[in-house]
């Protein structure tokens, strides 16, 4: 029997629809997998039925009755509770607080011995007693940060949880642990909309799923009646048959990066390696390891203590962030400015900045990248996180650098868009760009690059032929055993 309907739903922002007639079905109890490319529509409706937009058209129901919350705090006490992808908690405040935020109570007065107590057992019941809830919540690991964020959707008796792409900075081990959380919300008969872009994973935990494409829902059912081939094509309207491109025999070039004993603590201890013209490099580890560290070092955003970085002379580097939006970009700005602010003076005419240039190049890749947006002028804040993403990149096509550092590319875009993104890797390593690629999704780095070194506790291993490296093996020396 059905707990959540929706029929028709559609949704307007000015002259972009952003959701066109949207049928879903959720049952109590089930994990519901809710699948599509970027711009497709699943944070618009997942926003619709957490309060924060109102649908223009169609029919909500929710337990037969009908459902159109004016609020998210509406929704809250309609059983309804939404899991960002962006964490939405109060760093400042404790675990107690922010589990009990607006559920506290209707006493004048605080009653902080029972907020403690309440949050003790909410956390105590997913098995998580090692939180403390007087801890203060930034302070907390993201993984701790999500387990507050579905206590805090208990404590509002919640019946339905909206789970917005809730493993992107989550390692395997912290995928593992919310993939438990979810089983126990499921055995107690909560139901959860679950939305990814990892097809492996919407496997592991999804019982249905429904595929959106262009604000439209297109195909929906069981998923053990469904293979990859088939969802990919749905999702994105063309078959895909192999997401990484073929890189034949890459012949490497000259070196142009050469690291020796480089050291930026308190997490980086010590990376050597070498980057010639042509090839791509992966660096794999756990969060935490370094191998973040070793990107910004190489770019001058934190400084090294010891070691030696040499370059070629006129060789010039290029940085995509995996944090997109508190360095990567300048969401308030428009896309043209993003991608090309970089090197304003290929778009510059006689000294002065030219827009139509400006304009003009930037749509160039947003044509090549598939960035959807109604022009190069539309503020990046406005666009889904994957075209966020695909701005960022951009601007390091525009600014046509010969060192590519990519901490975590692909981070946060769907299987169309990542497969676009891998072609264009590809691509500029054929034309001879020198890649340093940061990835802790272990498919993709072997999948892409020609050589692996793994960092671990801040110390870089050998690079090797990336034939030479299973899975197993990367994690054996993440991890330290061997």
């Amino acid at each position: 029997m059905s707990f959540l309907q929706l029929t028709g739903i559609r949704k307007r922002f000015g002259a972009t629809i952003a959701l066109d007639g949207v049928d879903l079905e959720v049952r109590a109890g089930e994990v519901h997998a809710l699948i599509g490319e970027n711009g497709a529509g699943k944070s618009t409706l997942l926003n619709i039925l957490s309060g924060l937009y109102a649908n223009d058209a169609g029919e909500i129901l929710l337990d037969g009755q009908p459902y159109a919350p004016a609020s998210p705090a509406e929704a809250r006490r309609r059983g309804i509770a939404h899991i960002h992808q962006e964490l939405a908690l109060c760093p400042h405040l404790s675990v107690a607080e922010n589990i009990l935020l607006g559920a506290e109570g209707s006493s004048l007065w605080l009653d902080r011995d029972r907020l403690i107590e309440r949050a003790s057992f909410l956390l105590s019941e997913f098995g998580r007693r090692e939180i403390d809830p007087r801890a203060r919540t930034g302070a907390l690991a993201i993984a701790d940060q999500q387990v507050v964020e579905i206590c805090r959707a208990l404590a509002w008796d919640a019946r339905l949880i909206l789970m917005d792409e809730p493993t992107s900075s989550l390692e395997r081990v912290n995928v593992e642990r919310l993939f438990r959380l979810i089983g126990q919300l499921r055995d107690r008969g909560i139901a959860v909309v679950y939305v990814s872009h990892f097809l492996e994973e919407v496997r592991e935990i999804a019982d249905r799923y429904t595929v959106l494409r262009d604000g439209k829902s297109v195909r929906s059912g069981e998923l053990r009646d469904v293979s990859d081939s088939d969802l990919i094509a749905a999702m994105i309207g063309r078959e895909i048959e192999n997401i990484f491109p073929s890189r034949g025999q890459p012949i490497p070039g000259e070196i142009v990066l050469e690291v020796r004993d480089l050291a930026s603590p308190p997490r980086l201890r010590s990376a050597t390696f070498e980057l010639r013209r042509g090839e791509i490099l992966g660096v794999a580890g756990l969060v935490g390891s370094g191998r973040t560290d070793l990107v910004r070092a190489l770019f001058g955003l934190q400084r090294a203590t010891a070691g030696r970085i040499t370059t070629r002379q006129g060789i010039s580097l290029g940085y995509v962030s995996e944090d997109r939006k508190g360095e990567g970009l300048a969401l308030p700005l428009s896309i043209a400015d993003n991608m090309t602010i970089s090197r304003l003076a290929l778009c510059s005419r006689h000294g002065w900045l030219s827009r139509t240039r400006q304009a003009s190049q930037a749509a160039r890749i947003m044509e090549q990248l598939r960035i959807r947006a109604a022009d190069a002028w539309t503020a990046v804040k406005r666009l889904s996180g994957g075209n966020q993403q695909k701005v960022a990149f951009g601007r390091l096509l525009h600014h046509d650098a010969d060192v590519l550092l990519l901490d975590e590319p692909a981070r946060g875009i769907d299987i169309g868009s990542k497969s676009e993104i891998y072609g264009e890797i590809v691509r500029l390593a054929r034309e001879g760009k020198a890649i340093l690629m940061v990835s802790s999704y272990l498919q993709e780095i072997l999948g892409l690059c020609d050589r692996i070194a793994v960092m671990s506790r801040g110390r870089l291993s050998p690079a090797r032929d990336a034939a030479k490296w299973t899975p197993d093996t990367i994690m054996e020396v993440a991890i330290g055993a061997a």
